[in-house]
């Protein structure tokens, strides 16, 4: 019952893989690495998860329906911190020494977190001193009369084509040749989830967001230097649904609002304006 992705594999090896699929170093009982509840690998499918560091990597196990085997990226700091492993002692594989994952901490208020903007999307223009962010928000929104788990992302600056080196803001065109939709009105965000894209959440934290990769399977589009906190109604949200409603601005739309309140207002102008998109995102995890 045991699944083991193709990342995974490329990174454990494949002898340590197939040990696993033959049941030789995989425990019969573990605590899913997503939804923390206990789980049984000889009777309902399981998810290989190798959390990888720097130097540092560590293998657990979840529940295949929360969320699938993959290789997640976690900081150096939090596995080599960790004072107990959620696998029950589950060894990683080598070449990398195994450490523990840290576990669930205590979750609390934290909806705007900076990263890096990974491949595809450049910033732009050349010459900046810093590239551009990107500001995550993460924030219940009403639409209609549901509560939406929503991610807010917005640039600090203008994102550019691969290699581009005109300055012009080209963040929104990018996403809505991904299928992501303009939309004039918040009460009339897209209901039907983007084919391939996801939000990877693990150990109740927000880690990713996923989109289809040109190889197969997915590639991260967004990932946190560092797993972000998020608030226990906003992950209830979310895991209700099992989907992430995602809006995106260009910089400056809507910028960083400290109530739901004032974000929704600022989501509204922002799609008076026309320079509001959104997409329905499958939530990975819980």
């Amino acid at each position: 019952m045991l699944q083991v992705s193709e990342d995974v594999r490329a990174e454990i090896g494949d002898d340590e893989a197939e040990g696993l699929l033959a049941g030789a170093h995989a425990p019969d009982a573990y605590n899913c690495t997503s939804c923390r509840q206990p789980g049984d690998s000889l009777r309902e499918p399981t998810s290989t998860v190798l959390f990888v560091g720097e130097e540092t990597a560590v293998l657990a196990f979840a529940h295949a329906r929360c969320i699938p085997s993959q290789v997640v990226p976690v900081d150096e700091q939090q596995l080599r911190g960790a004072v107990a492993s959620i696998s029950q002692g589950a060894a990683a594989p080598e070449p990398r020494p195994t450490a523990p994952v840290p576990p669930q901490a205590q979750p609390r208020p934290q909806p705007v977190a900076q990263v890096n903007i990974p491949q595809p999307i450049n910033p732009a223009p050349p010459g900046r001193p810093q590239p551009a962010v990107l500001g995550v928000t993460c924030g219940i929104v009403l639409c209609g009369d549901t509560q939406q788990a929503a991610l807010v992302i917005e640039p600090t600056g203008p994102v550019g084509r691969p290699g581009s080196t005109s300055g012009e803001d080209e963040f929104l065109s990018l996403l809505t040749e991904h299928g992501f939709q303009l939309i004039p009105d918040v009460n009339r965000a897209p209901s039907r989830p983007r084919a391939g894209w996801s939000v990877l959440m693990a150990m109740g934290q927000l880690h990713a967001i996923l989109q289809p990769s040109a190889t197969g399977g997915s590639a991260a589009w967004w990932q946190a230097h560092q797993a972000l906190q998020v608030t226990p109604a906003w992950r209830a949200a979310a895991a209700r649904k099992s989907e992430v409603l995602m809006f995106a601005v260009p910089a400056g739309a809507v910028g960083r609002q400290p109530r739901e309140d004032l974000l929704r207002v600022a989501l509204d102008r922002a799609a008076a304006r026309g320079v509001l998109a959104a997409g329905m995102l499958p939530l990975a995890g819980t």
